[in-house]
């Protein structure tokens, strides 16, 4: 006789997924509960889903809050957990995906469940966000796209992100996102050769995005802006155009005095000699200059 066959068959996964969607926030049954937010919204959920599927999630149900008197007991706590640092919106994201491995997005929410994802360590939930950033990327949000992918260390978003700030340039750097990236990402992005917008426009928006980092960050403007404007490619500038920036700077002092030194000595010798290469390299947007023509030998 054959020996006895085994086989492991798969059911219908939507029907199975519809059911478990209808437990997401659902009181019945449950056994933890999350207070959300300012608002304080109640999320009902089922410890044995979230532990099983989250690890963060298993170390925090697994431990009483801290003054409870079952904190000795073998007896699971059953909350409320308070959250008070996160949107409902995002943690009921959070919540969907752990129990059907599906999520629903919108724009307002995506980068803060991208975050969220990387709290509870959350790999295919962090990769259907970035997915979903990428395909609804937009001037107003790219910024702020970019910084979160910077902060989480999402290579592939950066890369989308550096991409379509490089093909609508003139119309990032005047986004309210653009003022709010940190110095290190600002000066990742000025490093690029294919920003589609002029270099004057370039010292004036990085002029404007280091008053409002001062202001926010209650530091001196030359202080703020010290790595980004390194990148600032002062050489590309004409002679006219460094008599009005002296002007301007001697306000803010945003620019260090040898930098714009170095742009009137590229002028004098007629060649980019003492600058970095990378400074006298005109980017895709740059407008034609009379001595761009003497910058290029240094160039090549």
């Amino acid at each position: 006789m054959a020996g006895p066959c085994s086989a492991r068959l798969q059911g219908d996964v939507a029907a199975f997924t519809a059911a478990l969607r209808t437990l997401v926030n659902n009181p019945q049954f449950s056994d933890v509960m999350f207070v959300v937010g300012r608002e304080q919204q109640k999320v009902f959920a089922h410890r044995c889903v979230l532990a099983c599927r989250c690890q963060a999630f298993c170390g925090m149900l697994g431990q009483a809050p801290v003054g409870s008197q079952d904190s000795s007991s073998s007896i699971p706590p059953q909350g409320p957990f308070i959250l008070g640092n996160v949107q409902p919106e995002v943690f009921l994201a959070v919540i969907e995906f752990l129990y059907t491995n599906s999520v629903t997005l919108n724009s307002h929410i995506a980068l803060e469940v991208l975050t969220s994802s990387v709290e509870y360590g959350l790999q295919d939930l962090c990769k259907l966000c970035v997915k979903f950033i990428k395909d609804t990327l937009s001037v107003e949000q790219v910024c702020e796209a970019l910084q979160a992918a910077v902060t989480y260390g999402q290579a592939d978003l950066q890369q989308h992100c550096l991409a379509f700030i490089e093909g609508c340039t003139a119309a990032v750097v005047r986004t309210q996102g653009f003022r709010e990236l940190s110095d290190v990402v600002l000066a990742r992005v000025l490093r690029s050769d294919r920003l589609a917008v002029d270099e004057l426009d370039l010292v004036q928006a990085v002029r404007e995005w280091a008053h409002v980092s001062s202001a926010v960050l209650d530091r001196p403007v030359p202080e703020v802006a010290a790595l980004p404007v390194r990148e600032l490619r002062l050489p590309l500038l004409a002679p006219s155009e460094l008599v009005t920036l002296e002007s301007y700077n001697q306000q803010d002092l945003l620019i260090p005095v040898e930098n714009i030194a170095a742009a009137w000595r590229a002028h004098a010798l007629r060649k980019g000699s003492g600058v970095p290469s990378r400074l006298c390299r005109p980017r895709r947007g740059t407008r034609p200059r009379d001595h761009h023509r003497h910058l290029e030998p240094h160039t090549k």
